[in-house]
């Protein structure tokens, strides 16, 4: 894919050497507006001496504003804390790891995705569970709602559904909405891509939208209750053996 230079940039200015460099958000999940940011995400490996030393280095590197005339929001993790979440129910790291919208990747990344399908377990619908509920406070605190959240809502419960029967990670909702074809949620798209002028609904809508998120956070729950996904994640000692790697070949 090609990407605007500047996004290029932005990784090549970062402090540390990066294993891999995404883009996550609207970008991502099929519905970004004319002025949504790019959410930047990957691993970072800081170097030897502040890992073994007294002095720590940044665990986290956040970055965010406009640079270069585009609105940025990074975020990435050292090798140890971004392989640890992967480790437990964390749908946000598989996401970033396995996004197609790839800025920057190494050998290693292609390794640590392919390490990524032994950490999907049955536990993940809780996190998909969690988000969706905190997104649906959100479209129902705002009158007239925003389209955004409630778009939210329905990306992360069909990617919740979608992995607890696959096993796959899918994180666009316009081909999580190939299998499930719920016929609003392109109108919804539509809305949220066309602009702050179309990206409110009605209250009329309400109703419906209840009882949609009501329907497939209980279709979400059954499909973790019937998921055939392992209980717990595997491939530590194989993260360690890359970590340890990583660390060496500095």
């Amino acid at each position: 894919m090609n990407f605007d230079p500047r996004l290029h940039k932005q990784v090549a200015e970062h402090p540390y050497p990066l294993l891999f460099a995404t883009i996550s958000g609207a970008h991502l999940y099929g519905f970004p507006s004319p002025d949504s940011d790019f959410d930047l995400r990957g691993v970072h490996v800081l170097p030897l001496r502040n890992v073994v030393g007294m002095v720590p280095g940044e665990e986290t590197v956040e970055k965010s504003g406009i640079h270069d005339g585009l609105e940025i929001d990074l975020v990435t993790h050292d090798a140890r804390k971004f392989f640890e979440l992967m480790l437990k129910k964390n749908g946000y790291v598989l996401e970033q790891l396995l996004s197609p919208l790839v800025i920057h990747t190494t050998p290693e990344h292609a390794e640590l995705k392919a390490l990524a399908t032994g950490c999907v377990t049955r536990h993940h619908a809780h996190h998909y569970l969690g988000f969706a509920a905190t997104q649906w406070k959100l479209f129902r605190k705002e009158d007239p709602p925003h389209v955004k959240p409630l778009l939210y809502v329905y990306r992360v419960l069909l990617t919740g559904i979608h992995l607890m029967r696959s096993g796959e990670v899918e994180a666009n909702l316009v081909h999580l909405n190939e299998t499930a074809k719920l016929p609003y949620i392109p109108e919804l798209i539509a809305r949220k891509t066309g602009g702050p002028e179309k990206g409110r609904l009605e209250q009329a809508d309400l109703a419906f939208h209840q009882r949609e998120y009501e329907r497939l956070t209980a279709q979400l729950e059954e499909a973790y209750a019937g998921s055939s996904l392992p209980e717990a994640a595997s491939g530590a000692a194989e993260m360690n053996e890359l970590l340890v790697r990583i660390r060496l070949q500095q």
